[in-house]
């Protein structure tokens, strides 16, 4: 089988060093490897040929420490020498849709890209144009829709075990909108199908005086989101911690625990009783490996019919799980009324200084 070259831009936590922070902590066979190096580098059809970062002295702690022989400063002196055929961004968010379309641009066969997927909705567009005009490959960071357990969940909602789809919950807590509510609005839309979505409605705490202009100048968090799909399933983020999310049908439920450590299954008895049911086991896996897995199984040909090549999470609902976010933050700057999707305004930015 063919081993794809790799090269890493953004040599910082989670381009190398996340790891470190989980490797002692209970269940972190949930996340390892973590980094887009480690699981670059335990991938067996990735080499990791180069990495690249503004740092000088990150750069090279990062080759040192996965033994790689490309070091650079720019991202686009490594795109343009090493001869890539995927390119992993690890940035903070606002690099994030230049490199990508300078890779797709320049050769790069696949783009795997972390969360948030980028500032505004403008910069998404200018990603899907550039993959989709050259025919690059597309994973995004949000790891959760890669691994089994997730993946075996909405297998069973499509097969029916809990009837027909009501409601997707995320116990997701009042977290920042593009630091962590990207994870939440995208496991919205993968359980509910990957679907287009109507209208969203939120509230976020933000102030006028964080805006600048058309720049949202904080990263504030979504206290309550109500995302409508067309499907008519209704998708709901809550307020209430745990990192768990609950999928309601019309003949059951079924609920992840603790943040991916397992699931439970219920279906509705003759009483209308809530039954325990035993469901399939799923093993704990890292999202970021199989992410690159999927990325690999895809660049080695067409898995379609019509001869296209596809992947799990690709720019199309990368896009769709992150126009949840842009909407439920727009409804707040509505004065918390309804905004459908997808957003007609697409200059407007969220991106703090440090972004």
């Amino acid at each position: 089988m063919t081993t794809y070259r790799v090269g890493l831009v953004g040599c910082g936590r989670m381009g190398t060093t996340i790891d470190d922070e989980v490797r002692d902590r209970p269940n972190s066979e949930l996340f390892l490897p973590y980094s887009h190096a480690a699981a670059v580098v335990a991938c067996d059809r990735t080499d990791l040929v180069s990495v690249s970062d503004p740092f000088q002295e990150k750069a090279e702690s990062a080759a040192a420490r996965y033994d790689v022989p490309g070091v650079y400063t720019d991202a686009e002196e490594m795109i343009r020498k090493e001869n890539l055929d995927i390119v992993c961004i690890a940035t903070r968010p606002s690099p994030h849709a230049p490199v990508t379309v300078f890779a797709a641009e320049n050769g790069v066969r696949a783009v795997y890209c972390e969360k948030p997927l980028c500032n505004s909705p403008a910069e998404s567009d200018a990603m899907a144009a550039a993959l989709t005009k050259h025919g690059v490959l597309f994973n995004y960071g949000t790891q959760r829709r890669y691994v089994a357990l997730y993946r075996q969940m909405r297998s069973m909602i499509e097969a029916g075990d809990i009837g027909d789809l009501q409601a997707v919950i995320a116990h997701c807590g009042a977290s920042s909108a593009q630091w962590g509510h990207t994870h939440a609005a995208d496991m919205l839309l993968f359980l509910a199908g990957d679907g287009e979505v109507e209208f969203v409605q939120g509230t976020v705490r933000f102030e006028a005086s964080d805006w600048d202009g058309d720049r949202l100048t904080i990263d504030p968090a979504i206290e309550q989101g109500y995302v409508r799909f067309a499907s008519g399933v209704h998708g709901h983020l809550v307020a209430a911690g745990g990192y768990e999310f609950e999928i309601s049908g019309s003949e059951g439920k079924l609920r992840t625990l603790s943040n991916g450590i397992g699931y439970t299954w219920r279906r509705v008895g003759d009483f209308g009783e809530l039954i325990d049911q035993q469901g399939p086991e799923a093993p704990i896996e890292s999202g970021t490996l199989r992410a690159i897995e999927d990325l690999a199984q895809a660049l080695d040909g067409p898995g379609e019919p019509d001869g296209t090549a596809q992947t799990a999470g690709g720019i199309d609902v990368a896009r769709r799980s992150q126009e949840i976010v842009f909407g439920l933050i727009a409804s707040q700057r509505a004065e918390g009324r309804r905004i459908e999707l997808p957003l007609t305004e697409r200059e407007w930015s969220i991106q703090p200084d440090n972004y």
